[in-house]
């Protein structure tokens, strides 16, 4: 009798610990068979649909450092600075407004710049040599390990704020931008910086 009731009791236990453990078991699959969310708002064909538009747009557009200086005290027109707040902060061209590049939006560009025919000059770290620091180069230098330097030919690719920023500003519909095209030396005396770290 006693070994019935043994038995008994661990069969009811045994039922007890299944059912709950298919419980859990469904209350997991619950939670992991979410409705699924719509894709995010990227498009890399748009992307590449604007870059090929705005390659030659923008090829027209590329202007050296005394046409870039001429058309800044032109009237309605802006220097857009979009590198970050800190580096802004610290360093930028004397007169230049500033967006950071993840802050343009539709909407903050409209606030800062109201009118998309305005003229638009931009700059950015690559424009500026003699200082690492405010103005740090965006170029990707390639890694070879030691036992490949016969591949050490690679060139490095130049990657730059400027294009992206191009590239969203027309986008967004600001059609009349132009880039500055020279590297130029800090201590250039046509340029005037102004920030914090200017002394």
């Amino acid at each position: 009798m006693k070994k019935i009731l043994i038995i008994s009791l661990t069969i009811s236990i045994l039922a007890i610990s299944y059912a709950f453990y298919s419980g859990n078991l469904k209350k997991q699959k619950t939670m992991f068979e979410q409705k699924e969310y719509p894709k995010a708002l990227v498009s890399y064909t748009d992307f590449k649909g604007l870059v090929k538009d705005i390659e030659q747009h923008r090829q027209e557009r590329l202007i050296n450092l005394d046409a870039f200086l001429t058309m800044s005290k032109e009237k309605n027109v802006v220097v857009l600075d979009s590198r970050s707040d800190f580096r802004y902060n610290r360093k930028h061209l004397k007169g230049a407004i500033h967006l950071s590049f993840t802050d343009f939006t539709q909407e903050n560009l409209w606030k800062l710049i109201p009118d998309a025919n305005t003229k638009i000059l931009i700059y950015c770290n690559n424009n500026f040599d003699g200082d690492q620091i405010d103005f740090a180069s965006k170029m990707a230098m390639p890694k070879v390990p030691e036992e490949t330097q016969i591949l050490s030919n690679r060139k490095p690719i130049m990657l730059a704020l400027n294009i992206p920023t191009y590239i969203n500003l027309f986008g967004y519909g600001y059609k009349n931008v132009y880039e500055l095209d020279e590297l130029v030396n800090i201590n250039d005396k046509r340029i005037t910086f102004v920030g914090t770290e200017v002394k």
